[in-house]
C-alpha cells in the first residue's frame, strides 16, 4: 500500500470522527447527573466561603478602627476618673474587641468601688475588687474571641472537603466512561478521553473552592490571634492602674 493511500485513509478517518470540544459549557452539558450534582454543591460552598471570608474581613476592620478610638480616648478618661463616661463609650463603640472587654472590666470595678462603700440589709462583707474585675475580664474575653471566630470553622470544613467532593465527582465520572466503553465494546484512550476530561473538572473546581477557603482562615486565624494578644494586653494594663489607683508616686527624699 503506498504512502499516499495511507495518508488519505488516515485524513478520511479523522475527518469521520466527530470533533470534541473541551470547554466548560459543552462539558456541562455532556456530564451526568451525578457529576452536576457535584458540581451545584461546590459552588454552594464556594458562595458560602467567599460570603464567610468578607463578613469576616468587614467586622475585624469595623473591630480594630472601633478599638483604636476607644483605646484613644480611653487614655484621657481614666486619670480623670471618668469611669461612667468609659462604660458609656465603650456600649457607643461595641463594634471593638477592646471596647467590649475593657467597658465591662471598668463597669465592674466601678460597680465593686460602689459596693465595698456601701452597707446592704444583705452585705456579705468585704471582697476583692481586683478579683472580681478579673472574672469580668475572662467572662468578656471567652465570649469576644468566640464571637470573633465565628464562621471561620465552616471555612476550615469547606477548604479540607472540598477536595474530596470533587474527587467523589471525578471517580464517578471515570466509572461512566468506562461502563460506556464496556457497552460500546471500543477500546483505547481516545473512547474515554472525553469523559474522563469531564470528570476531573469536579477535582479542578473542588480545588478552586478550597485553596482560597484554607488561605483566608489562615489569615483570619491570624487576625484573630493578634486581637487576642490585645485584648490581653490591654486588660492586664487596666489591672495594674486599678491596683495602683490612689497610690501617688514615691518621691526622691531630698538631700
Amino acid at each position: 500500500m503506498s504512502p499516499q493511500l495511507v495518508s488519505a485513509l488516515n485524513q478520511l478517518v479523522v475527518s469521520a470522527e466527530p470533533a470534541m470540544s473541551f470547554d466548560l459549557v459543552s462539558m456541562w452539558h455532556t456530564m451526568g447527573f451525578f457529576a452536576k450534582f457535584i458540581a451545584c454543591v461546590l459552588g454552594i460552598m464556594s458562595i458560602y466561603s467567599l460570603g464567610v471570608m468578607a463578613e469576616r474581613l468587614v467586622t475585624y476592620a469595623r473591630a480594630s478602627a472601633a478599638s483604636r478610638q476607644y483605646a484613644e480616648q480611653l487614655r484621657a478618661l481614666l486619670p480623670t476618673r471618668k469611669y461612667s463616661d468609659a462604660v458609656a463609650l465603650s456600649k457607643k463603640l461595641k463594634r471593638g474587641h477592646l471596647s467590649k472587654v475593657l467597658g465591662l472590666a471598668i463597669e465592674e470595678y466601678e460597680r465593686g468601688v460602689k459596693a465595698i462603700r456601701t452597707r446592704g440589709p444583705e452585705d456579705v462583707g468585704d471582697f476583692d475588687v481586683i478579683a472580681a474585675v478579673n472574672r469580668a475580664i475572662d467572662r468578656s474575653s471567652m465570649r469576644t474571641v468566640a464571637d470573633l471566630r465565628r464562621g471561620l470553622g465552616a471555612l476550615a470544613t469547606v477548604g479540607s472537603t472540598a477536595p474530596f467532593v470533587g474527587l467523589l465527582g471525578t471517580v464517578a465520572g471515570i466509572i461512566t466512561a468506562f461502563q460506556a466503553m464496556a457497552a460500546t465494546g471500543s477500546g483505547g484512550l481516545g473512547s474515554v478521553s472525553a469523559g474522563i476530561a469531564e470528570a476531573l473538572v469536579t477535582t479542578a473546581f473542588g480545588l478552586l473552592v478550597a485553596i482560597p477557603a484554607v488561605m483566608m482562615f489562615n489569615y483570619l486565624t491570624n487576625r484573630v490571634e493578634d486581637m487576642q494578644v490585645d485584648i490581653n494586653d490591654s486588660a492586664n494594663e487596666l489591672v495594674d492602674y486599678f491596683m495602683k489607683e490612689g497610690r501617688s508616686e514615691p518621691t526622691t527624699a531630698a538631700k
